[in-house]
């Protein structure tokens, strides 16, 4: 099976065949009906070769079988589960994307478009900072915000002397002709 000239570049036309069956012209059927037209001893030689390469498949898996068989024990004792193998690859191959220049690329596109999504919410947020600091420094707003502050003094004004028995225009209890006959009559 090791023989020092035998091609074993599995990609090559001649793989796994001895040195001397390179050279071995192929026939195809001389007839469309798929018989090809061999001697008696061609046909019994490529009988005998197709046995021997046959065995030889067989062979092979059989070693196939018992290397796999083999290393699989070996995964065992070193503690390599199918999970663990998988994470390993999983974390390679996440090291090999980090380590691409698309990944490099988009990382620093996108890092830059960070960079300048948050200077423009800080530009907007300076800017509307501004503006209301200028609404707030207004007439306009300090006339309503004295409006509101004098409403609201009135109001907590009016509240405080009616719960202290004073008596305010607005909190005056109404004299008997303005007093109104209550209905009973539930709703």
């Amino acid at each position: 099976m090791d023989a020092p000239n035998q091609d074993i570049n599995l990609n090559s036309p001649n793989k796994g065949l001895p040195g001397n069956m390179t050279d071995v012209p192929v026939d195809t059927p001389a007839s469309g009906d798929g018989v090809s037209v061999l001697s008696e001893a061609e046909t019994e030689e490529l009988k005998s070769e197709l046995t021997k390469v046959e065995e030889e498949i067989a062979t092979l898996r059989q070693v196939l079988v018992a290397k796999e068989r083999h290393a699989s024990e070996i995964k065992r004792k070193l503690g390599l589960t199918p999970f663990t193998e998988l994470k390993q690859n999983l974390s390679k191959s996440w090291q090999d994307v980090q380590a691409s220049n698309a990944y490099k690329k988009t990382q620093a596109t996108l890092s830059t478009a960070g960079n300048k999504t948050s200077n423009a919410l800080s530009s907007v947020g300076s800017a509307l900072s501004r503006t209301l600091g200028e609404i707030k420094e207004s007439p306009t707003f300090k006339s309503f915000e004295e409006s509101v502050g004098n409403l609201k003094a009135k109001v907590i004004g009016n509240e405080n002397n009616s719960k202290a028995g004073y008596h305010t225009p607005t909190a005056s209890s109404p004299s008997a002709e303005e007093k109104l006959p209550q209905d009973s009559a539930p709703f």
